[in-house]
């Protein structure tokens, strides 16, 4: 079987498993716990997936871009504002204004003057949201409701919810698929391997680079409305760059540049870390080694070593 077809399937067969897990017998709270924060966080990673496969741009503050989308349901929720009407639309104008402003500034740097630039504009955004006082500070924000669907609670309703995420999560994978199939993702391509060639046949980097960014920032955006919503709370810690460096080795984990690789990675860590501390207190002393150890052995993530013992 083609590599491809292989990333296809086993992303497939993971969607399927989500699909059928609670008719299964793990419809149980915890469960469907897990398996929100599993989907909320691969959608999150697809959409780094995108903007690192894509054109190549490794940001660590990927996850101040989900902040400001949770900080947008936080917000809104302090003055009692929970529709979906109008909470969906502020929260990807938030995080897709977020997204143009820092990335119009950090694309016209490369490589890791790019990485600590957008390093810093996580850090801007961790610290401006642990200062708002109104909204929790430092010791986050509790929501007094989870958003409405035109006037329905629906969103309380764990089934619901997790069908939610599960369909989010699609979407975002479909839609980055295609927009790397398409044109505008050829052009993303070529400007990464070569932006002088790229510049030379009539296109310019800058934009698409641009373009590339706000739309990843924006379904990150999306992911952090569904994150705020499944842990009823919203805190800084959602900004830091240890959510980030997460993001970015959930991608490096199941397959660099891979999108079906970045929702396999977000599977395996979310796992591990739900499972580990049922074994000891020190397991981060367990954690940390063994994604050093994926990373050394498993060479191009998860998709690639299951794609090597396959052949």
């Amino acid at each position: 079987m083609p590599r491809l077809r292989l990333d296809v399937a086993l992303t497939l067969l993971v969607l399927a498993a989500l699909a059928l897990a609670p008719l299964l017998g793990f419809g149980a709270n915890h469960y469907l716990t897990l398996f929100a924060r599993i989907m909320i966080l691969a959608a999150a990673a697809v959409s780094l997936s995108f903007l690192v496969g894509g054109a190549g741009l490794a940001s660590l503050g990927h996850a101040a871009a989900m902040g400001v989308g949770a900080y947008a349901v936080a917000i809104l929720d302090a003055h009692r504002l929970t529709d979906i009407t109008i909470v969906l639309p502020v929260a990807i104008a938030a995080a897709a204004l977020f997204s143009l402003l820092t990335g119009a500034i950090a694309i016209r740097t490369e490589g890791v003057n790019f990485i600590m630039i957008t390093l810093a504009f996580g850090q801007m955004a961790f610290f401006t949201a642990s200062s708002l006082a109104a909204y929790g500070g430092d010791d986050g924000y509790t929501l007094y409701d989870r958003t409405e669907i035109f006037d329905s609670r629906l969103m309380e309703n764990r089934l619901f919810f997790h069908y939610l995420c599960l369909g989010f999560l699609v979407l975002c994978w479909g839609l980055c698929a295609m927009l790397l199939a398409s044109r505008f993702g050829r052009v993303l391509r070529a400007a990464r391997e070569n932006p002088l060639r790229a510049q030379a046949v009539g296109f310019a980097p800058y934009p698409y680079r641009l373009l590339a960014y706000v739309i990843a920032g924006t379904l990150a955006g999306l992911a952090g409305v569904l994150f705020a919503n499944a842990t009823e709370f919203v805190a800084p810690a959602y900004m830091s760059w240890q959510r980030s460096g997460e993001l970015i080795f959930m991608v490096i984990l199941g397959g660099l540049g891979r999108l079906s690789g970045a929702i396999l990675g977000a599977v395996l860590f979310v796992l591990l870390e739900a499972w580990l501390p049922s074994l000891t207190t020190h397991w981060k002393m367990i954690f940390g080694p063994l994604l050093i150890l994926a990373v050394l052995f498993m060479r191009g993530g998860l998709i690639g070593f299951l794609g090597a013992r396959r052949g």
